[in-house]
């Protein structure tokens, strides 16, 4: 796409942050996010209709960031995190995306390892390893910071029963054998996923007709896989940790199930309702109406 470089390694990372009333959370995210190796990288909160605390997050960690900080908001109207990374995409200036969730806290070698890993033709799925409740609660409210923990700590945690796998917190030279599952999509999930912004175009981002929770990533990378492009797996490399959190309301599941079905027995390569839709409201002014909450970054 015009506007975004044709270089093998990104220039600029948009790390987008998708968040919903969960500042606590949110906090921990954006403190593991201000101690990357790696500086070349914004971050866009993605905010999908929060009350203003979270707003107040982002203010406060404007300046103590280190990159640029920006913060897209959309009305509350249930779960929409295809419209409101969309949004978020259409904001950013780097040319590579790495999707994150809001309760998820990134180690140190977060960006480093992504940028390592970017391959013009290729997406990039990681994992996560998940705290139990009893964790989580302690990580938030005595700021333990597990993104620092060696080998042995998460060794310890896992006897306990405070997480329930290792091997996202464990680092792997696996070379070749990150592409073996190249044509696969089952399985990869958008709160770790890193893509190139010229593919997101191709495909005009996220489908926003995926609403409630579910099944909105994999339609997504099914049609990444129909443009010719790859999946390279990011296990032992780019892992997260994962707050723990009730499981959200999947009313929806169903109804994303069949039309994730119809999307499989079709040819589709271009979201119903993309980028390019809210381009065309932001044509006639509706997107900066909506998105009052929405403050650019001083660079």
């Amino acid at each position: 796409m015009k506007g975004w470089s044709s270089a093998k390694v990104p220039d600029l990372i948009s790390i987008i942050v998708t968040t919903y009333n969960r500042e606590d959370a949110l906090e921990a995210v954006l403190s593991s996010l201000s101690r990357q190796s790696d500086r070349g990288f914004e971050v866009v909160v993605a905010d999908d209709g929060s009350r203003a605390t979270t707003a107040a997050v982002v203010e406060r960690w404007r300046p103590r960031l280190g990159v640029p900080l920006d913060h897209v908001w959309q009305m509350n109207c249930g779960f929409r995190a295809a419209e409101i990374r969309n949004r978020a995409i259409l904001v950013c200036h780097g040319d590579y995306c790495i999707f994150l969730d809001g309760d998820c806290i990134a180690p140190a070698d977060f960006v480093a390892t992504h940028r390592r890993l970017a391959e013009r033709g290729w997406f990039v799925t990681g994992n996560r390893v998940l705290l139990s409740s009893t964790l989580t609660a302690a990580v938030l409210s005595d700021d333990l910071r597990p993104e620092t923990w060696s080998a042995p700590g998460w060794i310890r945690q896992r006897l306990r029963g405070g997480v329930n796998r290792l091997a996202a917190v464990l680092r792997l030279p696996l070379g070749p054998l990150r592409k073996l599952r190249s044509g696969q999509w089952r399985g990869a999930r958008s709160c770790n996923l890193a893509i190139w912004r010229s593919d997101l175009e191709r495909v005009d981002g996220f489908d926003a007709c995926f609403s409630g929770w579910g099944r909105e990533d994999s339609d997504l990378l099914i049609r990444l896989l129909r443009c010719g492009l790859r999946r390279k797996d990011g296990r032992f490399a780019t892992g997260v940790i994962h707050l723990w959190h009730p499981q959200v309301d999947r009313a929806q599941l169903a109804a994303n199930d069949a039309r994730l079905a119809a999307v499989l027995q079709s040819d589709r390569v271009r979201a119903q309702r993309g980028l390019s839709a809210l381009r065309e409201t932001a044509e006639v002014g509706e997107y900066d109406r909506q998105n009052e909450h929405h403050v650019r970054a001083k660079s």
